[in-house]
């Protein structure tokens, strides 16, 4: 005898602050909602330690401990948090099939994109384990706690321009490491740093290794194209070389940028297929912040839950 398939009124792919904020407006609404967390439930701020520029926290958090906080509100009004992953969709009707983890099949009304982004790392070791530790991929989130500061950014697309200005008006240096000759940024971005006195930019060169134990002290850098290595006393290392959104399971069926980014109708979080819905980094590859994450997944839930309604009518 064949199992009855679970139908979902909203099903949000992905935590983090745009999953979980759908899911607090959804679950207020009445609409029940089901998030399957992902293969990193809480998303990016769960690799972060310290998270001081979200609104009420008036002495910081520690990036796990607010996505904790976060669980709890969704649950608190009745969201089903599930842990999982969405492996395989069919958008080409209503309600959407999805598989979780390859095996489990259930129907879908709407579907909450918020699957996220992961920044592009080099793939050293002392990366990796430095990471939260003066180990950053953004800036803007992390460039407070070294103001005053010597630091060094790599990369050399308008994110890493747009990063190493934002660090020079806090930082007391900002290295840029640049591994060609030139930047790939826009004019007026490269126009940006190449006139500020505080960025030196050292064409050529890759990073071999961030020195320190418990905190950064240190990049060891090479010149490929002379083989000369040094060492640049910096307490603080940003890799600004891109972003990855996870919307993969959705390529083909959702309309996306070149890059993968969900587009959206403007103002909206509207896909091109109704019923379907995208928010947070997964479609937002400008602002990248945990706030207006939550911001657009609020505007997701607003919107499925209006879309509900005009089906019924």
């Amino acid at each position: 005898m064949n199992q009855e398939i679970e139908r979902i009124k909203v099903l949000i792919v992905g935590s983090g602050p745009a999953g979980y904020t759908a899911a607090i407006y959804a679950s207020r609404a009445g609409l029940n909602p089901v998030m399957y967390t992902g293969v990193q439930p809480g998303g990016q701020l769960t690799i972060t330690n310290d998270v001081e520029n979200y609104p009420g926290y008036p002495d910081g958090v520690m990036g796990p401990q607010m996505m904790e906080d976060f669980k709890k509100q969704a649950e608190r009004f009745g969201t089903q948090v599930r842990y999982g992953v969405v492996t395989q969709v069919d958008l080409s009707e209503r309600p959407f099939k999805v598989t979780v983890d390859e095996s489990k099949s259930l129907m879908a009304d709407t579907i909450i994109i918020s699957t996220g982004a992961a920044a592009k790392w080099l793939g050293i070791e002392s990366e990796t384990r430095l990471n939260g530790k003066g180990v950053s991929a953004c800036a803007v989130c992390d460039g407070f706690f070294f103001r005053g500061k010597e630091v060094a950014i790599v990369g050399g697309g308008d994110t890493a321009c747009e990063e190493a200005s934002y660090l020079a008006n806090i930082c007391k240096k900002v290295y840029m490491l640049v591994r060609r000759d030139e930047l790939r940024a826009s004019q007026i971005m490269q126009n940006r740093v190449m006139k500020n006195d505080k960025i030196e930019i050292l064409w050529n060169h890759e990073t071999e290794e961030i020195l320190g134990e418990e905190e950064v002290n240190g990049v060891r850098i090479k010149n490929n194209q002379t083989g000369e290595e040094k060492v640049l006393d910096v307490e603080a290392f940003f890799v600004a070389i891109g972003h990855e959104p996870n919307t993969s399971v959705f390529a083909g069926m959702v309309d996306m940028d070149a890059n993968g980014y969900i587009q959206t109708v403007p103002g909206s979080t509207h896909t091109n297929i109704p019923g379907v819905f995208a928010s947070g980094d997964a479609q937002d590859h400008v602002y990248r912040q945990a706030v207006t994450a939550a911001g657009t997944g609020c505007m997701a839930a607003l919107d499925a839950e209006r879309f509900l309604a005009a089906q019924e009518e």
